[in-house]
């Protein structure tokens, strides 16, 4: 007896495919909602942990308006540019910060905007700047630089940074946004579903990989004024490298981050005593690596710099990386293949009045 095959009318195939969809629809709803009431209880848990600070302290009564130690008045600020191991980076100041007494803050931008209203800027400098109890403090997020002096503050933060190949940047967060990384596997991406590689996306022009995209760092280094963030602006690109030389303590590169931390310990070891060998020792579990990331191909690369906005983020890139070298060489001396930090090379003489 042969089998008995019973076919489905189309109008109900129809309608089971429609219901298959909707239900999908209404699956990637819930999980967006999930999302957002994610981020909702994050936020209300943070202003929550500020409040109890506040309160704690109006219990404790008034306080008293003695100065702060100079290296307890510190605050960094690590306005970090995406997808140049910036987490790798700031997973070591929170391992750090309870045993060289710091605080660390995230500053969580909406939809990780980097540049704030004019209003916000001025809360956040008047933040920074007078919460005392979060002194001395590392701030950390992917906020434009903001320039302290035009609000009148006579003390300002030390501004640091990481930037990376733009080429480099560009395919790591390009894949970000499809696969994640291995930092939070379970997140569900913006991109997440589209298989296309890097290459296929720029052989056929796609908006995702345009030399528009390339341009990141410099507008992030220029600040909140509008020519930063029209692209290709030669201002943007002089001030970048204005800011980068007078305004920032240190700037590394990805490529070279285990020197970037070094000299960070040797020159600010309040917050970063014992960064390097925690750097050397645990590289993996604070190394983020986006999955699924393949190379693009030569011929991917050459048509990328062909574009003015490559030639423009690339030599901000290579004006960062000799400014780094330069003050890594008179910083270090290389022994058997290492690199030590060097011990005070200056000191006092023909010191007049003499004392008695």
């Amino acid at each position: 007896m042969g089998l008995l095959r019973i076919m489905m009318p189309p109008k109900l195939q129809l309608l089971a495919v429609v219901a298959f969809v909707v239900g999908m629809l209404f699956l990637e709803n819930q999980i967006q909602k999930l999302e957002e009431s994610r981020l909702k209880l994050e936020r209300a848990i943070a202003r929550h942990e500020v409040r109890e600070i506040e309160q704690r302290h109006t219990m404790d009564g008034p306080r008293q308006e003695a100065a702060l130690d100079e290296e307890e008045d510190m605050v960094i600020i690590y306005n970090r540019v995406p997808k140049t191991a910036s987490t790798s980076f700031t997973n070591i100041a929170y391992d750090l910060c309870a045993k060289n007494k710091y605080h660390v803050l995230h500053i969580n931008t909406t939809k990780n905007n980097p540049v704030m209203s004019l209003q916000d800027q001025v809360r956040f400098v008047k933040n920074i700047t007078s919460w005392k109890e979060m002194k001395p403090g590392f701030y950390h997020g992917h906020v434009s630089y903001l320039d302290f002096a035009k609000f009148g503050v006579k003390k300002k933060p030390i501004y640091i940074n990481v930037i990376r190949d733009p080429i480099e940047r560009l395919v790591s967060y390009y894949y970000f946004l499809r696969f994640g990384d291995d930092y939070r596997p379970g997140l569900r991406r913006r991109k997440q579903g589209d298989k296309k590689t890097f290459d296929e996306c720029v052989a056929e022009g796609g908006s995702d990989c345009a030399p528009e995209k390339l341009w990141l760092q410099i507008p992030f280094f220029c600040g909140h004024s509008s020519e930063c963030w029209n692209v290709g602006s030669r201002w943007a690109m002089d001030q970048a490298k204005y800011n980068l030389i007078n305004e920032y303590f240190l700037v590394g590169v990805t490529e070279e981050l285990e020197d970037f931390i070094m000299l960070l310990e040797a020159a600010l070891p309040r917050f970063f005593r014992g960064a390097t060998e925690l750097y050397r020792t645990g590289k993996k579990s604070h190394l983020r690596k986006t999955t699924e990331k393949k190379l693009p191909t030569k011929q991917t690369i050459a048509k990328l710099q062909q574009s003015d906005i490559w030639k423009m983020e690339n030599e901000f890139y290579e004006f960062a990386l000799e400014q780094f070298q330069f003050i890594r060489a008179h910083a270090v001396r290389e022994k058997d293949g290492d690199l030590y930090i060097l011990a005070q090379n200056f000191f006092y003489e023909k010191i007049y009045p003499k004392s008695n």
